[in-house]
C-alpha cells in the first residue's frame, strides 16, 4: 500500500505541469472542426481548410503550452511548429505536381498501344473520330521514348568519360595549379548557362562542321553533353577528395604505380559516389526541351539513327502536343498524350534514382570484417 502511494506520488511529481500526451490530438481535433466552420462561412475550399487548421492547431498548441509548462517550452514548441509548417509547404508543389501529372497521364499511359505505337499516320480526322465515337486515343510514345533514351546514351558515352577523367586530374595530378583553376573556374560557369546556349552552340558548331540545318539525335546529344559534363566533373571530384589519403600511400609503399592506384584503389573507393552523380546529370538533362528543339528537332515516326534524321524525345513530344495538338478543334486527345509522356518521363527519372541508389549500394566498399 505504502509503495503503491510513494509511486503516484512520484508519477505526479513528475508530471506536474506538464500536458497530458493526447493534448496535440485533442487540439488537432479542435483546430480541424473550428477551420471547417469558419470556412463554411466564407466558402468551403480545402486548401484554404487545410492551411487554416494548420494555424489554428499551431497558435492552440503553442498558447496551451506557454499557459501549462511555460514560455520555454512554449518557445520550443512554436520553433518546431514553423519548421514542421516549412517542410509542408516546401512539399506542397512536389504533391501537387505528382497527383497531377498522376490524375491525368494515367488514362494516357493505360491507353492500349501507347507505349508501343509512334505518331506515324495519326492525323485530326483520326483524334476528331476517337472523341466523336468514344474510343480509345490512337498514337503512342514509342518513337520519343526510343529517342529520349538514345540521345541520353550518347550523351552519357561522351560526358562521362570526359567528367571523370577530369576529376581524376583535377584531384590526383594538378596539385592546385593555374590551369586546373582555369578548369574549375569554366566548369563553375558551365554548371549555370541556359540550356538553350548549350542547344544553339551545338547545333552552329555541327552546322559549320556538316552544313546549316543539320539535326540529328547525335547533335542533340552533343548539346546534352555540354550539359552533364561540369555536373560530372563536379560530383566526381568531390567523392574523389573523400577517399583517405591512407589508401593512396598505402599503395605507394607497395609500389604500385599512380595511375594503377587510382584505377584499382581510388576509384572504387569512390565508384558509389560518382554513379550517383553520374545518374543526377543524367535525370537532370533526360527532361530538357529547348536544346532538343534546336538539335534534334521533332519526327512523327520511329528513327533509331543518331546520325541521320530528326529524332523525337519525350520532352519535344510533350511540347508539340500541347502547343500544336493533331487536331486544332479537339486538343484533348493530344493533351491526354501530353500528361501521359510527362508522367512516364517522372517515372524514368524515378527509376534513374533508384538505380543510383542501388549502384551504390552494390559498389560501396565493404564494412566489418
Amino acid at each position: 500500500m505504502m509503495a503503491t502511494l510513494m509511486t503516484e506520488r512520484k508519477h505526479s511529481a513528475l508530471t506536474r505541469g506538464r500536458l497530458p500526451n493526447y493534448t496535440p490530438y485533442v487540439i488537432a481535433g479542435s483546430a480541424i472542426v473550428v477551420a471547417a466552420a469558419l470556412m463554411a462561412l466564407v466558402g468551403f475550399n480545402v486548401f484554404g481548410w487545410a492551411v487554416l487548421s494548420a494555424v489554428l492547431f499551431a497558435a492552440g498548441n503553442v498558447a496551451g503550452t506557454a499557459v501549462v509548462e511555460g514560455r520555454r517550452k512554449a518557445t520550443d514548441r512554436l520553433a518546431t511548429s514553423l519548421v514542421v509548417g516549412a517542410f509542408l509547404v516546401a512539399l506542397l508543389p512536389l504533391v501537387s505536381v505528382i497527383w497531377t501529372v498522376l490524375v491525368n497521364g494515367i488514362p494516357g499511359l493505360l491507353s492500349p498501344g501507347f507505349l508501343g505505337t509512334s505518331m506515324k499516320g495519326v492525323t485530326g480526322a483520326i483524334d476528331n473520330a476517337s472523341v466523336a465515337n468514344h474510343t480509345p486515343v490512337l498514337g503512342g510514345v514509342y518513337h520519343a521514348l526510343l529517342g529520349s533514351v538514345l540521345i541520353t546514351l550518347w550523351a552519357s558515352v561522351i560526358s562521362v568519360p570526359v567528367g571523370l577523367l577530369t576529376a581524376i586530374y583535377l584531384v590526383e595530378y594538378s596539385a592546385d595549379n593555374k590551369f586546373s583553376k582555369v578548369i574549375t573556374f569554366l566548369v563553375d560557369v558551365m554548371t549555370g548557362i541556359p540550356s538553350i546556349v548549350a542547344g544553339l552552340f551545338a547545333a552552329a558548331f555541327f552546322g559549320l562542321v556538316m552544313g546549316p540545318g543539320t539535326k540529328t539525335g547525335f547533335v542533340a546529344a552533343a548539346a546534352l553533353s555540354v550539359l552533364m559534363i561540369p555536373v560530372v566533373v563536379r560530383s566526381s571530384e568531390e567523392m574523389l577528395k573523400i577517399v583517405p589519403n591512407e589508401l593512396r600511400e598505402a599503395a605507394y609503399a607497395l609500389g604500385v604505380r599512380k595511375w594503377r592506384t587510382i584505377l584499382k584503389v581510388v576509384i572504387p573507393t569512390a565508384i558509389s559516389g560518382i554513379a550517383s552523380g553520374v545518374t543526377l546529370a543524367i535525370a537532370r538533362v533526360i527532361g530538357e526541351t529547348a536544346p532538343l528543339l534546336v538539335t534534334a528537332g521533332f519526327a512523327s515516326q520511329i528513327n533509331s539513327n543518331v546520325f541521320a534524321g530528326w529524332m523525337a524525345s519525350l520532352p519535344t513530344f510533350i511540347y508539340t502536343q500541347i502547343m500544336t495538338p493533331t487536331s486544332p478543334s479537339n486538343p484533348d486527345p493530344s493533351a491526354q498524350r501530353a500528361w501521359a509522356a510527362a508522367l512516364l518521363l517522372i517515372l524514368l527519372v524515378m527509376l534513374l534514382n533508384l538505380g543510383a541508389r542501388l549502384v551504390a549500394r552494390i559498389f560501396a566498399p565493404k564494412t566489418g570484417r
